[in-house]
Formats: C-alpha cells, sequence, structure tokens
C-alpha cells in the first residue's frame, strides 16, 4: 500500500523536471527577429515596472519634498537674515509678528465689561400671581 503524501521522490533536478518550460530562458537576442525583440522588451519592461512600484514609498519621498520646499520658503522669508538689503518680505514679517504676539499674551483685545458680574438693577415688572379665592 503506498502512503499518500509521503516525500519519497528525488530532490529536485533540472533535467528531470516533469514541468519543462516551453521557451528557454533568456531568449537568445540574436536568432529573434527585430519585431519579436521588440515585443518581448516591451513586455517584461511593463511587468517589471508593475513588480517594482512602491506606491507608499513614492507617496512618502513626494511628501518629505514638499515639507522640505515649503519649510526652506518659510524659513526664507519669515526668519532668513538678508544683510544690509532690505528684506522684501517685511511687512509679512511684521504683520505675523503683531498676530503672534496677539496670540500669545495675556491681554485681551474685547473691551473689559466692568459690570458682568452684577445683578442686574432693572426692576421685574412680573408680579407674583395670587390665588383667588
Amino acid at each position: 500500500m503506498s502512503e499518500v503524501g509521503s516525500n519519497t521522490s528525488q530532490p529536485f533536478n533540472g533535467h528531470s523536471n516533469p514541468y519543462k518550460a516551453q521557451r528557454s530562458w533568456p531568449p537568445d537576442f540574436s536568432k529573434m527577429n527585430p519585431k519579436e525583440q521588440f515585443r518581448l522588451e516591451r513586455r517584461y519592461r511593463r511587468r517589471s515596472k508593475l513588480a517594482y512600484t512602491r506606491p507608499r514609498w513614492t507617496r512618502g519621498v513626494k511628501l518629505a519634498q514638499y515639507v522640505s520646499v515649503l519649510g526652506v520658503l518659510g524659513y526664507s522669508v519669515l526668519f532668513m537674515d538678508w544683510g544690509t538689503m532690505p528684506h522684501p518680505f517685511g511687512g509679512v514679517r511684521q504683520w505675523l509678528r503683531e498676530k503672534s504676539s496677539m496670540m500669545w499674551t495675556a491681554s485681551t483685545t474685547q473691551p473689559q465689561r466692568p459690570n458682568l458680574g452684577r445683578i442686574s438693577t432693572i426692576p421685574s415688572t412680573d408680579k407674583p400671581s395670587t390665588p383667588k379665592g
């Protein structure tokens, strides 16, 4: 009785492989006409492009590039010392400093309302209802 699933076969040998390849690899380009060469190159170029695409890596690299470009631009506009030359973005710098100083200070821009905690002194017009009886 033969055992099902027993591994009594010989180790892999390329010459005795029951699943022979239909074509030899790599192909001999000297024996192919130019049209066949082009088709083969196009097919494997497309397949290799699909096999080696890494969408998450590409997205991360693009994001890093955008962040670095925006960081350099922001630094040059807001913080970089331009030497003796007048800064071309002086108005933007001044506006941003004013807004940030207003944001981080304890003073408020709203007018103070001293009567906010008082009880209203206006007399009530509502009279308590008396039961008729």
